[in-house]
């Protein structure tokens, strides 16, 4: 009897697949008519991070997140920091069994607030994460996802419950980007973000900014506005410095000048938390009060120099600061 295709269900490329056929994303395979998962509790990056290095820089600041990944990655990035393993079948990798108990130990024993779920896309090691984050919840540590957001809303809505935290990779707003550049679609991923900011988690959004393709006033001008209007003024926005890698190797950095526009045009129109990330040192990476304008946080790369609030709010103005600070 011959088996029926599969539809995955998890993200929007909605993979239709043959008995033994594997998803676009490498890790998700038609078994005999069941889609299977080839990297739960396979792991192939495990480290001890600041949370900052996230980023995040509205969540528990300066304690640490135990951060994990498996191989494969449901979109195709250019320009992939993490290539090697994002773009890998996961029998090509070195992996470490880490079934979720043994996460949220080693989270316990490093002293980390957090576990991050991060380096590839934690979408594709969905049912790892869900498991961890329930376990971890229930002994006290939080849960933050670094993701690029490509993922359809009913599993999603059913992960979030249990996530404190979230850094989402808005990688420029041109649907003609995602698809050259990602091989996904943009619209999936501010459908993500703002089902994140409805629930409740602490979401903060990072956009690289690559010269020729995302950088023009334009595009940051438009992604500054939808983050205004639907993800809201208090959802952080970090502009990240771009340099050549994979397969973009052929464009330059980007310049200081591009991104220190970005980031005043942001604080300009209204988002009251700006950051820029890659360029080392600099005011960009403090955090101000959007009332008195005082630095609350002050950070020389991951390092916190100073901190200024208390119980949540500003310690000179008492403004209430968005994020989760103790």
């Amino acid at each position: 009897m011959a088996i029926e295709l599969v539809e995955c269900q998890l993200c929007d490329k909605r993979c239709r697949l043959a008995d033994g056929q594997r998803g676009d994303c490498k890790v998700r395979v038609n078994m005999g008519g069941k889609l299977i998962t080839l990297v739960y509790g396979k792991v192939c990056a495990a480290h001890v991070d600041p949370v900052e290095k996230k980023p995040m820089f509205h969540f528990l600041p300066g304690s640490r997140a135990f951060s994990i990944a498996t191989a494969g990655c449901n979109l195709h990035c250019k320009n992939c920091q993490n290539w090697e393993i994002s773009q890998a079948n996961p029998e090509d990798v070195d992996n470490a069994d880490y079934p979720p108990e043994k996460v949220v130990e080693a989270a316990r024993r490093y002293g980390c607030g957090s576990i991050a779920y991060t380096y590839t896309d934690p979408v594709i090691f969905y049912e790892y994460v869900y498991d961890t984050c329930k376990l971890a919840r229930g002994e006290g540590i939080k849960n933050i996802l670094v993701t690029a957001g490509f993922i359809q809303l009913k599993p999603l809505e059913k992960l979030l419950p249990h996530v404190d935290g979230a850094n989402v990779d808005l990688k420029a707003f041109s649907d003609e980007f995602y698809r050259e550049v990602c091989s996904g679609r943009l619209e999936p991923v501010l459908r993500t973000i703002k089902a994140m900011v409805d629930a409740g988690v602490i979401v903060e959004v990072t956009n690289l900014i690559i010269p020729t393709l995302n950088d023009s006033d334009d595009d940051v001008k438009r992604l500054i506005d939808w983050m205004l209007n639907v993800a809201g003024p208090d959802t952080p926005l970090h502009f990240s410095r771009f340099f050549p890698r994979y397969k973009l190797k052929n464009i330059p950095p980007t310049p200081f000048e591009t991104l220190y526009r970005s980031w005043e045009t942001a604080r300009e129109i209204g988002v009251k938390y700006v950051y820029m990330g890659n360029v080392a040192g600099g005011e960009w990476e403090n955090t101000y009060c959007p009332r008195c304008k005082e630095a609350v946080v002050k950070r020389v790369g991951y390092k916190l120099v100073e901190f200024d609030i208390e119980d949540g709010k500003c310690g000179f103005c008492g403004e209430e600061i968005y994020g989760l600070w103790s």
